[in-house]
């Protein structure tokens, strides 16, 4: 099903501490379900995670590479008002469209999932302790990382493992988007988390993305 068709559903979005108002008039944020992995599924999980490769994009030609930018100068303006330090703001955008091309999703919907999870707030912790930017739950990082939970608040860190386990649950719904983004929120066959994503991916469209 196409942004667009989804989108439809319709989702009216506040603003709150920590993301959105959802469709009880709580935080929509960081809900993943503790499930059993089979072993092949954590060992390529936590490979993804492990592969420590620096954020940095390349492009095979000049096109890509300008597209690119002309996609960097625009978010960046659209996120001065939630990151106001250029330096900080360029870091995260270059980041997200590093891991969300790298993990091949939709990096316009990464950056709504991530508007709805955390406002953008890097240091962001739900009541049930999700954290960071993209609200990942602690039992990740020990079936599929260090264990180490602190590390949860780095940037890259944070949006690698967001990527990757977006990336997993898309991949258990066969391409899926909707259900995976329910999966992700630990709603799964319910419309509100998915619409809320769908509405705020509307402010981060652009044709380079």
């Amino acid at each position: 099903m196409s942004l667009s068709g989804l989108s439809r559903r319709g989702c009216l979005l506040g603003a709150a501490s920590l993301g959105v108002v959802g469709w009880s008039g709580r935080v929509v944020a960081g809900g993943q379900l503790e499930e059993p992995l089979a072993d092949s599924v954590r060992g390529a999980l936590s490979a993804a995670i492990a592969n420590t490769a620096p954020p940095v994009p390349e492009f095979t030609d000049q096109a890509r590479r300008l597209a690119y930018l002309r996609w960097l100068g625009a978010m960046s303006d659209r996120l001065q008002r939630r990151k106001t330090d250029f330096q900080t703001r360029i870091e995260f955008l270059q980041t997200v469209w590093y891991e969300s091309k790298r993990a091949g999703l939709d990096t316009t919907t990464v950056l709504g999932l991530i508007q709805v999870e955390s406002a953008f707030r890097k240091f962001a912790i739900s009541r049930v302790g999700a954290r960071g930017y993209m609200q990942i739950m602690p039992f990740w990082s020990r079936l599929i990382g260090d264990g180490e939970v602190g590390r949860l608040f780095n940037m890259q860190t944070n949006l690698r493992f967001g990527c990757v386990i977006l990336r997993h649950y898309l991949d258990r719904e066969r391409g899926d988007t909707y259900m995976a983004l329910g999966r992700y929120n630990g709603s799964r066959g319910r419309a509100e988390y998915p619409n809320a994503v769908y509405a705020a991916a509307k402010n981060w469209a652009h044709p380079d993305a």
